[in-house]
């Protein structure tokens, strides 16, 4: 399946690029979030007429996600949970932990932006993670894990 990318997509493609991408890809996950159109000829015709738009709307998404990663980066954030004495957790520090920790300080952030690699943290101690807010913004902060008394 053609499809024209409607924004950039990781791995993929930037704004306006025409890639043959997989049935389900494009039928499941690009054309329902609004990131891909069939690459029709009605829909090349119609994207080129709205290129001008797409562009300013994706550089407003991109200031918007630098001025965030701006005050996201380096932030230091702490979160307590149940640990045994070697320093295990009972349970671990998952994505979604980080993200409503980010909230509840005021950060938007969703579940998804959280980069966790290495999967979810599972000791104490401190940890870089990765905060993805826009395609080409990427910020670290600082998460330390600490044991609850």
């Amino acid at each position: 399946m053609q499809v024209i990318l409607l924004e950039k997509v990781a791995n993929l493609g930037g704004l306006g690029d025409v890639v043959k991408v997989k049935d389900g890809y494009g039928r499941n996950f690009l054309i329902p979030q609004g990131k891909a159109k069939r690459a029709t000829e009605a829909n090349q015709a119609e994207f080129a007429a709205r290129r001008a738009d797409l562009e300013k709307q994706q550089a407003d998404l991109l200031a918007v996600a630098q001025t965030r990663g701006e005050k996201l980066a380096g932030f230091a954030l702490t979160i307590s949970q149940k640990a045994g004495v070697d320093g295990r957790l009972f349970g671990s520090v998952t994505n979604l932990d980080i993200a409503t920790a980010l909230q509840a300080q005021g950060h938007e952030v969703k579940k998804s932006d959280v980069r966790l690699p290495n999967g979810p943290l599972k000791n104490i101690g401190e940890f870089v993670v990765s905060v993805a807010l826009h395609h080409d913004v990427v910020v670290d902060i600082n998460v330390t894990v600490a044991a609850e008394a």
